[in-house]
């Protein structure tokens, strides 16, 4: 059967934060991804989300908008969408400092060739496992608003709660204690610097914490000292996990040769989209790195792709797919499932979803 794309249209979708939020270097309160459509000779379509970050991946949506203008459009027009690996290949030669944009187009063609092949991707990949427990993300707050939203998040069935922090270590401190004692401890407990420590205070905040049990550090100092991330991992008894300091694939080679971390959170947003986030995954598993699946702040469709990925790989272990949550007009929302802190698929085939 030949596969042709005949149409592509890409478009920017505006959302709000019910409940904005804070990490170390921003605060959030709406949000613009960019919905991509791919139609085909055969009557399938594919689609794809794009959440660019401009402290993150460094683009806006007006970026992704010009790259599919000038670029997409143009080399995917009247090609074939099953050789996918070779369309990534072209892109990325052109498209290396736009990863959300790349992954867009990734997440538009796994899901055709799942549609063709009548499989949800994450089957289609290697089905390891149908379901996965995502933690919910607490923003930077006073310890009462913390302690309050980890009661709601724990009572609406979410048994992982991942804690923002890198301004203050002492408030940190102070705050992450108060929320074990009032969620008990049975609830695992992450913690998020988004690089705001250095190695004194990471090494301070890990000390300080061991009564609350925190389960994992996240990006605690900068992406720009590598060294420094080292020693933290060299000088804590919990596992340290890159996330901002992990863009690409040379990225998780570098940081697993020289022993720097512990564990790696990829997002398909920074590093272009699932054949990509295979490719980091397999050098992760080759170091016996252990993987969270993260995202941005994105629609449920770009959720839907990262819980695939997750699904079809042993090593993936830990799933953060919040970004979806709380946000006002998602045209994808029930792209994924949630119930009880547990995502699923949808059990369609592709990403198991169609935009009307």
């Amino acid at each position: 059967m030949t596969v042709k794309i005949t149409h592509l249209e890409a478009w920017p979708v505006p959302m709000r934060l019910v409940e904005p939020y804070s990490i170390a270097y921003e605060t959030i309160d709406r949000i613009e991804n960019v919905l991509l459509r791919v139609e085909t000779s055969v009557g399938i379509a594919g689609f794809g989300c794009a959440a660019p970050d401009k402290s993150v991946t460094g683009e806006t949506a007006e970026s992704v908008l010009n790259a599919f203008h000038t670029v997409i459009e143009p080399l995917l027009r009247r090609t074939d969408p099953l050789r996918i690996a070779y369309r990534l290949e072209k892109l990325k030669s052109v498209l290396d400092k736009q990863p959300s944009a790349i992954a867009m187009v990734d997440m538009a063609l796994y899901d055709i060739l799942g549609k063709s092949a009548g499989l949800p991707i994450y089957m289609l990949l290697g089905g390891y496992r149908h379901r996965m427990k995502t933690s919910i993300t607490i923003g930077i707050l006073s310890e009462d608003d913390a302690v309050m939203h980890a009661r709601e998040f724990v009572g609406q069935g979410f048994t992982a709660l991942k804690i923002k922090g890198g301004i203050n270590v002492a408030e940190d401190v102070h705050r992450v204690i108060k929320i074990r004692e009032a969620v008990g401890s049975k609830i695992e407990l992450r913690f998020d610097a988004n690089q705001g420590y250095g190695e004194a205070d990471a090494v301070r905040f890990v000390q300080e914490t061991r009564p609350a049990n925190v389960e994992l550090l996240e990006q605690p100092s900068s992406k720009k000292q590598e060294e420094t991330l080292g020693n933290i991992t060299g000088r804590v008894p919990i596992p340290v996990m890159a996330d901002e300091s992990l863009m690409n694939l040379r990225d998780v080679f570098k940081l697993a040769r020289r022993n720097r971390i512990d564990m790696v959170n990829i997002k398909l947003m920074k590093v272009g989209g699932i054949d990509e986030a295979l490719k980091i995954n397999a050098v992760a598993r080759a170091a016996g790195l252990e993987v969270m699946v993260g995202c941005m702040d994105e629609a449920a469709l770009a959720i839907a792709a990262g819980l695939h990925f997750a699904l079809s790989r042993p090593n993936v272990a830990y799933a953060d797919l919040d970004g979806h949550l709380g946000l006002e007009n998602d045209p994808t929302a029930g792209a994924v499932l949630l119930k009880d802190g547990i995502v699923y698929p949808t059990g369609r085939p592709g990403l198991g979803f169609d935009l009307k």
